[in-house]
Formats: C-alpha cells, sequence, structure tokens
C-alpha cells in the first residue's frame, strides 16, 4: 500500500491511499478523530466496527471517532481519497 499526504495542518489531514488487489490496510481507530475514506477508483472491502462494506468509486465510508476501520482488502487496484479530521500527532 502506498500513502501520500496532500495536505496536513492541526485541524485535518487528507490523503491518498494506493493498494493493489489482495492488499489490506489493518484495523485502527482515532480516538479523537473523524475519517472518511472516499473510493476514487477500484473496489475495495472495508471493516467499521462489526460490520464489512463492499464499495467502488464514488462510494463514501465513514468512520466516526473510536470506531475501530480499515481495508480488509483490495479487490483490485483502488485509489482512495482519506480525511482525518483532526490530524493525527506526527
Amino acid at each position: 500500500m502506498t500513502k501520500l499526504d496532500c495536505f496536513r495542518s492541526d485541524r485535518l489531514l487528507i490523503g491518498l491511499n494506493c493498494l493493489e488487489p489482495g492488499q489490506e490496510q489493518k484495523v485502527h481507530a482515532h480516538a479523537a478523530a473523524d475519517k472518511f475514506y472516499l473510493v476514487v477508483t477500484g473496489k475495495a472491502r472495508f471493516i467499521l466496527g462489526e460490520s464489512v462494506r463492499e464499495a467502488g468509486p464514488g462510494d463514501l465510508i465513514l468512520a466516526p471517532a473510536a470506531l475501530p476501520h480499515g481495508v480488509e482488502r483490495a479487490l483490485e487496484r483502488t485509489v482512495v481519497l482519506v480525511g482525518i479530521a483532526p490530524a493525527p500527532q506526527l
């Protein structure tokens, strides 16, 4: 998986995640930050708490603060726009 930060401030992080088929993003949580994934291209299965959701181009996945989330598996080459507010500390 490749990650690229596009914008970062104390209040917001916007980035791109690029995944090849079969790649994953381990389940994790941000205690005090909301996060979204916007699928730009491709298709992947996302974990949100106890549920799994398949998403493709134009789909928005929302993970409120403290909810475990991640990419279970990229089903094809997938580019995801990611936003986290407030931005994680470096």
